[in-house]
């Protein structure tokens, strides 16, 4: 079994790094990417903050296997973080959310113990199916708050699909930060303020509600930017 798992994983690394970038931002070139996850355990990454349950599963072995973000009744915001640092990046993501649950996509993320006892923080590319979608909003989790909303961008509104898979794009190229969600640009920022850090994976906390919420990520991937 562990012959049949290596052997997986690398064609499934070699299938995402083949993939060229059609998702918005790419000018048409061809990007190989880096998966972030391995398709079998969360060994390169971490949990900070909350109690929620982070697991892997693979229904079917010909598709991709999906990391699952499960809810717990009175806990803070729960983060799976990349163990690694990035700087300068293109990030691509699929997610499924609950139409009920707040999630977000962590970037050039940090915890400090200096920094209100080791809480996440950093920029977030939001996700948001509720009412408001701003999904693709950048938020500054843990710190100024929101840096680039959606209110003035109906066409990114719009891109989010309720129920359904959807395709996040984060372009972090030093102080700019671009996001796509479904091919459709949503946010533009200019900000300087944190240059590297973690990738993370969020569930927000649910105050005591005690049925669990899941959002699903999968095909999450990167390609580091180095002066290209």
């Amino acid at each position: 079994m562990r012959t049949l798992a290596a052997t997986l994983a690398v064609a499934a690394s070699i299938a995402l790094g083949a993939c060229a970038g059609g998702s918005g931002g790419s000018s048409g070139r061809t990007e190989t990417f880096e998966p972030l996850f391995n398709g079998f355990t969360l060994h390169d990454w971490v949990k900070r903050g909350g109690n929620a349950e982070f697991v892997v599963e693979r229904p079917n072995p010909l598709k991709p296997a999906v990391i699952v973000g499960r809810t717990a009744p009175n806990t803070e915001n729960t983060f799976l973080c990349t163990e690694r640092e990035y700087a300068d990046f293109v990030l691509e993501v699929e997610f499924l959310v609950h139409p009920e649950l707040n999630s977000g996509v962590q970037f050039r993320s940090r915890s400090d113990p200096a920094y209100r006892d080791g809480r996440v923080h950093g920029y977030q590319a939001e996700i948001d199916p509720s009412a408001r979608a701003w999904t693709g909003g950048i938020y500054d989790e843990g710190r100024r708050g929101w840096l680039a909303d959606l209110s003035a961008n109906p066409d990114a509104r719009a891109a989010f699909r309720q129920n359904e898979w959807n395709h996040m794009r984060v372009e972090a190229v030093g102080t700019r930060i671009r996001t796509w969600i479904n091919g459709v640009p949503a946010a533009d920022l200019t900000d300087g303020m944190t240059r590297s850090g973690f990738i993370a994976l969020q569930v927000h906390g649910v105050g005591d509600r005690t049925d669990p919420l899941e959002v699903r990520f999968r095909n999450v991937r990167i390609r580091e930017v180095r002066g290209d």
